[in-house]
């Protein structure tokens, strides 16, 4: 079976809309508390130039943020965003824009960070596929970093796009917030595709799409999701035992295949019933 473009697929069945919420521009020190997002909204943070700690308050992690890194978190998790040195962070100052774009800043006059922070708004009840599918967090660096030398590490139509959003967030252009906002929505599926890519992409559909063995039969089941497939046939694709393809399916996405494709179709379904003929008694994959 040949490639299928499986990301363009479920993007296809999802609405994914961006929004540029936040523009912060602060002195260390600082420090930002975001809450847990609502289910269908997916925080992200873009580094324009400076440097931030992001931490995980429930898992206890911390990682370091440079100029260019984008991170996304699928699962809306609370997080905490700050300048590392430990210091009491002072009042910040908040200037709402009439399209919606917040500068908020601070008086501090230590090291400098500059950072975009916006939501990637999922539409009901696709949430699902967000959530269970995809890493509780994806990082992404698009400038080069004084430690690598993978070029990998600066795919250039990521910096590009950052460099734009950079602009459009700031002065007074006609129509600015709207570009900003279509730029974010891009900035989603770039991001993905960059994931993807990874020497060992994050976990979840990431890695699933990533794994060369086991593409073949998530590019199917996006194809033709319509098809009552059985596991045997799907680890036929994969030149896989079924009890081969079972066992790398679930270690990779943490999901089988038929709660993959049973989520696929609820998805498609939920768009429009029409799209999705199935055969009520042989709508679920056998096993």
């Amino acid at each position: 079976m040949s490639h299928v473009d499986w990301l363009s697929h479920i993007l296809q069945m999802i609405t994914i809309t961006g929004r540029v919420d936040v523009r912060c521009i602060y002195g260390a020190p600082w420090r930002v508390a975001w809450p847990q997002s609502v289910i269908h909204e997916v925080p992200y943070h873009i580094v324009l130039n400076g440097r931030a700690i992001i931490e995980d308050p429930e898992t206890h992690t911390a990682r370091e943020l440079v100029a260019g890194d984008i991170v996304l978190l699928p699962h809306g998790s609370a997080h905490v965003l700050h300048d590392g040195s430990g210091h009491a962070p002072g009042p910040t100052c908040e200037r709402h824009g009439s399209a919606g774009l917040t500068l908020s800043e601070n008086g501090d006059h230590g090291e400098r960070l500059d950072m975009l922070c916006g939501r990637f708004l999922i539409g009901r009840p696709h949430e699902r596929l967000i959530r269970n599918y995809l890493p509780n967090n994806v990082v992404i660096r698009t400038f080069p970093h004084p430690d690598e030398s993978d070029a990998k590490s600066a795919p250039r139509h990521l910096a590009s796009l950052i460099g734009l959003m950079r602009e459009d967030s700031t002065g007074d252009k006609v129509g600015r917030y709207t570009i900003l906002n279509a730029l974010s929505s891009a900035l989603f599926t770039l991001v993905l595709r960059e994931a993807i890519g990874f020497d060992s992409p994050p976990a979840g559909l990431l890695a699933l799409a990533g794994h060369p063995r086991l593409a073949p039969a998530i590019s199917a089941m996006f194809a033709d999701p319509a098809r009552p497939w059985n596991l045997p046939e799907l680890a036929a694709l994969c030149s896989m035992s079924r009890a081969t393809f079972m066992r790398h399916f679930q270690d990779t996405l943490g999901r089988s295949a038929i709660e993959l494709l049973s989520d696929i179709r609820m998805s498609l379904a939920a768009n429009d019933p029409r799209r999705l003929h199935l055969n009520l008694q042989d709508g679920s994959p056998a096993a």
